[in-house]
């Protein structure tokens, strides 16, 4: 994640089955996106869809390349909130199969939000601040943490209706094992959670769409939707330009004021009938999200996947992306997850990090190159932030040097929100010192488990970019830190990552002047002096 002034661009994961997931786990409740079209302001920074590229004060790499930051000229940092969790989903099967995942599917935002750190919750709608850190070992570096937290759902409260409309991928590429399959029983443990009172439409696409199911009242239709998902077959192509389109329709026809209105696409995104650029679909993807706030939530599966087009589908749409490879995933997303998280808690949620130019020479956010949003935006409400549900963490971290002798405020963090009922804005902050005995510890040597994990994900996601985070251990030492904390904690999702570390150790090999042997021993030299 980097960014700063960092850029101010915003993006999206795209995955299946972590869609669907957070789709009703965490998606009816998230989104994000911007307008279209490409500026320039005043400090040169290029913007599309009012969002600057990255520019000054962080690693904006082009694709396949690396380049050294500058210091930022302003010292802000902003970004629209994000919980997608798609690209690390993704990352572990393709490492599972003994491939290296394509760095540009590497967003390392959505490495460290697939763990969930034990933050505060503020007792209102809203958003508690958390910051921490620590030395990473390199001169003068250290990893800050900015944790954002929401209320937990009430299972047994009111929350309004939700209108799904389900956009199936049915072409051939969807016969191999963990596609379809995986998306009916999905769908099928979905009609089992809904509400009565909630609402579910079927389109199904190949080289043509077709409507199944009509916008339908959950209550007695369960049996019904069961059949209509049980029924669906492969066939042919793969129109996704015809499949958004008709589903976009069915959602326009069914759409319900004051419900969760969604359209959700399961594919495996590789399009190619129709329009495979994705221009007239981002552009009736936007008017519709615009006219009626029908998002769109976009859950990946497949071995092989359309990464890029999934991604700006879903941030067309103000949506989300998740990525799902198995039963046991797409059961914790609509058995354990759906029924707590289809409750907004915020809407166009941003970030921004002040830092003290006098304490802080250098700061790198680590990943949301795509959430970015302009400085000058954060307060601009018709600027798209990301939409938040009950219950969630949102996490964001930078690598930051402090100057000799720097003391008193280092940095402010503040999120900014739109009460999802009123619309009516709010704001909260949380400042971090230079001294705090937090910031002056070693995280290896004195970092609890939740920082420490935080930061492992974050090396993990940047090792596989190629690139080059100060304190960086390699990924060896990764592997056993990852695997203690497994140890420690009895975390299936920890010893999950561990293995996703080793496998990429194997398959990158050492780095030059990395030693295997000193498994533990952090690497020295600043890359960024």
């Amino acid at each position: 994640m980097e960014r700063q002034k960092q850029g101010r661009v915003r993006r999206r994961g795209a995955r299946l089955p972590a869609v669907l997931a957070a789709l009703l786990a965490a998606g009816l409740a998230v989104g994000g996106c911007g307008a279209s079209g490409e500026r320039t302001s005043s400090d040169g920074a290029r913007k599309s869809g009012g969002r600057a590229a990255p520019d000054a004060g962080t690693v904006a790499p082009r694709e396949g390349e690396q380049r050294s930051p500058t210091p930022a000229p302003d010292y802000l940092s902003t970004f629209a909130l994000d919980v997608d969790t798609a690209s690390y989903g993704y990352a572990r099967r393709t490492l599972a199969e003994g491939r290296l995942p394509d760095p540009t599917t590497v967003r390392p935002e959505e490495f460290v939000n697939s763990f969930r750190p034990d933050y505060p919750r503020p007792k209102d709608n809203g958003f508690s601040v958390t910051l921490d850190g620590a030395r990473t070992g390199t001169d003068g570096w250290s990893l800050l943490r900015v944790g954002l937290a929401t209320r937990g759902a009430d299972r047994k409260a009111e929350r309004p209706p939700a209108a799904l409309t389900f956009v199936v991928d049915v072409s051939g590429s969807m016969d191999e094992p963990g596609r379809l399959d995986l998306v009916k029983e999905s769908l099928g443990l979905l009609a089992d959670q809904l509400r009565d009172d909630d609402s579910i439409a079927l389109v199904t696409f190949s080289d043509e769409a077709e409507t199944k199911l009509p916008m339908t009242r959950v209550g007695d239709a369960r049996g019904r939707i069961r059949e209509t998902v049980e029924e669906l077959a492969t066939s042919s192509s793969t129109n996704v330009e015809a499949g958004v389109r008709t589903g976009y329709d069915v959602a326009v026809a069914g759409h319900r004021k004051g419900a969760t209105n969604r359209v959700v696409l399961l594919s495996d995104a590789l399009a190619n009938t129709g329009d495979t650029e994705a221009e007239s679909i981002l552009a009736r993807i936007d008017e519709e999200r615009r006219e009626y706030g029908i998002t769109l939530f976009g859950v990946g599966v497949g071995s092989e996947y359309g990464d890029d087009f999934m991604e700006r589908l879903a941030d067309k749409g103000d949506g989300q992306t998740t990525y799902v490879s198995n039963s046991a995933q797409a059961r914790k997303v609509f058995v354990d997850q759906l029924p707590a998280h289809v409750e907004l808690r915020a809407r166009d949620a941003k970030a921004q990090v002040a830092f003290e130019r006098g304490n802080v020479e250098k700061f790198r956010l680590i990943g949301y190159e795509n959430r970015a949003v302009a400085d000058e935006d954060f307060r601009n409400d018709r600027v798209d932030g990301g939409e938040i549900g009950a219950g969630h963490t949102v996490t964001a971290l930078y690598a930051v040097k402090t100057r000799p002798g720097a003391s008193g405020p280092m940095a402010t963090a503040t999120v900014r929100w739109l009460d999802p009922v009123t619309r009516a804005p709010h704001e909260r902050s949380d400042t971090v010192m230079a001294g705090a005995p937090a910031l002056a510890a070693d995280i290896w040597a004195e970092g609890h488990d939740s920082l420490q994990l935080t930061a492992i994900a974050a090396y993990f996601a940047d090792a596989l970019r190629g690139g080059d985070l100060p304190g960086f251990p390699g990924l060896p030492a990764l592997t056993n830190r990852a695997g203690a904390i497994a140890d420690r904690s009895g975390s299936a999702v920890v010893r999950e990552l561990a293995d996703a570390i080793r496998q990429a150790s194997g398959l990158l090999g050492p780095r030059e002047g990395e030693n295997p042997s000193q498994e533990g021993e952090l690497r020295s030299g600043d890359p960024y002096s």
